[in-house]
């Protein structure tokens, strides 16, 4: 533990004997097919001499480096400034303000559990190669806590009101894992996975005989339709197993302070914190097959949180994972400190018919541009193009014509409070609500086409989450009455009224429509705001 003076610490002893216990792993990973090959040609236990000849010193190798590591490894936690120096050959000494830290995550595969180690992750939320990131890898379990509780200690502006946990785990929300989009890529993953791993062993050819004469008198179709079933039940049952491991032990709770934590993890515990004061809004996300169960999942739109790139099942902003709807807008109440949830607080306004016209031309056009070709190669060259696009058509137009009328059942915005609320989508459906304080700008986007049929565009820009939130295909006039009124004082100046002398009316900060003329219609100022 580091003391109140700030002294210079080591990272854990016991992290050298995690590498040694990885390369022990690796080298039993490479060498078990290695020895198995040799033993074609010589005694079996002559093979296993020979790799493990060859394991011993791949094994010293990675310890001792991994040792001199531990050895030029020291942080420090000062009073103004968090430091780290590391390196032997190439010394890199890299510190971050204090101040200037919005997140201390921690992490722990199942060999850093048994030992009783934990990885830290001390970041700023700035992009800027890993230079706003401090990890220490690793530390003791109870070093790695207290150094989260010190950096991210702040000063509760309203101490025990909404403290405490705000969302458990519930075992019956494992039922969402197979409907969701992962299931049928980890059933292609796995027929990819048969094939790949045959082939390094020389052994596709008689995989595929072995199929075929499963199936020899049984007809293509039933044959391509038993065997998608058959991976598409190794997909849902990797799905269960990756959603197990990721979300098992999840607990959401607000800590004194105003500090978010996620827990969650099976095999690999992670510890995620989000500042409340970096939190602008909440989005609620539905993918279809979640959407068709009646779930959906919570994000934060907080600054400060950047990707892993290293773990890719961090997902540091999910804050609920796939859960019954009425679950999810409770818990963004709660995050939120609001008693309903702003995207479920007020009906969203709809948006005109042009807008549905825009996603029927988009889908048709994405369906019946790949079966004009193959009509076009089916004439050219055989029928079987011609049966292959007949069917796409039976199927695809349908489908396409139902996604493009959900996409626009979809589309909506509206004010709740201090927040603006925007939703769309219908593979993926996301509704916004972002504090109306934390938009920055606005970004008004009209093409050709949405110009002739009275759409645009508006793209909320904020520091937060993704950068910007639109919403797609509004009305004209609605649309930019409802910016300017969404952030007063942002787009007023580049707005004109129509019939010229009519001017803009003052627009309502808390979400009231103003009483306007009917003349008062506003539009962009193509000169941008007035001079003078």
């Amino acid at each position: 533990m580091s003391s109140p003076d700030g002294d210079w610490q080591r990272l854990e002893r016991r992290t050298v004997l995690v590498a040694a216990l990885v390369m022990a792993g690796v080298a039993a990973g490479a060498g078990l097919p290695t020895a198995l090959g040799l033993a074609g040609g010589m005694p079996l236990w002559q093979a296993f001499a020979w790799v493990l000849a060859g394991a011993v010193p791949l094994i010293a190798a990675g310890t001792g480096a991994d040792y001199v590591r531990w050895r030029r490894t020291r942080y420090r936690i000062g009073p103004e400034r968090a430091e780290l120096h590391t390196g032997l050959l190439l010394v890199r000494r890299r510190s971050l303000a204090r101040e200037r830290i919005r997140s201390v995550d921690l992490a722990a595969n199942p060999l850093l559990r048994v030992l009783g180690l934990v990885k830290v992750r001390i970041g700023t939320g700035e992009h800027s190669d890993g230079e706003s990131t401090l990890e220490l890898d690793a530390v003791g379990k109870a070093e790695g806590e207290r150094l989260r509780r010190e950096l991210l200690a702040r000063a509760a502006s309203e101490p025990g009101i909404g403290e405490g946990e705000l969302a458990a785990l519930d075992p019956a929300w494992l039922r969402y894992a197979p409907v969701s989009f992962v299931a049928p890529l980890l059933g292609g993953a796995a027929a990819g996975g048969v094939m790949q791993v045959s082939e390094w062993f020389g052994a596709q050819g008689k995989v595929i005989d072995w199929v075929g004469d499963r199936f020899r008198d049984t007809s293509v179709l039933w044959t391509v339709l038993v065997l998608v079933g058959a991976f598409l039940v190794a997909g849902i049952l990797g799905a269960l197993g990756l959603w197990i491991e990721m979300w098992w032990n999840y607990r959401l709770e607000r800590e004194p302070g105003g500090t978010l934590r996620v827990r969650r993890g099976l095999f690999t515990a992670r510890s995620i914190s989000i500042e409340e004061r970096r939190l602008r809004g909440v989005e609620l996300i539905e993918p279809l097959g979640v959407r068709l169960f009646g779930a959906a999942r919570v994000d934060a739109i907080a600054t400060g949180l950047v990707d892993d790139e290293q773990d890719k099942h961090a997902d540091l902003k999910v804050l609920l994972p796939p859960a019954p709807r009425a679950v999810a807008d409770e818990v963004a109440a709660r995050v939120l400190r609001e008693s309903v949830a702003p995207t479920t607080a007020a009906p969203l306004t709809a948006h005109p018919r042009a807008a549905r016209t825009r996603r029927l031309r988009w889908a048709l056009t994405a369906v019946l541009l790949p079966l004009l070709v193959l009509t076009v190669l089916g004439a050219w060259l055989t029928p079987v193009l011609l049966y292959i696009a007949a069917a796409g058509a039976v199927v695809g137009l349908p489908v396409s014509v139902v996604l493009a009328l959900d996409a626009y059942r979809a589309l909506g915005h509206g004010i709740s409070g201090a927040y603006l609320v925007a939703r769309s989508g219908t593979v993926r459906r996301a509704t916004v609500a972002l504090q109306r304080g934390g938009v920055i700008g606005w970004t008004v986007k009209q093409s050709v086409f949405q110009r002739r049929a009275g759409v645009l565009t508006l793209t909320a820009t904020t520091a937060a989450g993704a950068g910007a939130y639109s919403v797609y295909d509004a009305a004209e006039d609605e649309g930019l009455a409802f910016a300017a009124e969404a952030v007063p004082g942002v787009l007023e100046p580049f707005l004109v009224a129509c019939g010229g002398a009519v001017p803009l009316p003052a627009l309502s900060r808390t979400g009231a429509p103003p009483q306007t003329p009917a003349l008062s219609s506003p539009r962009l100022r193509p000169g941008g705001p007035p001079r003078g």
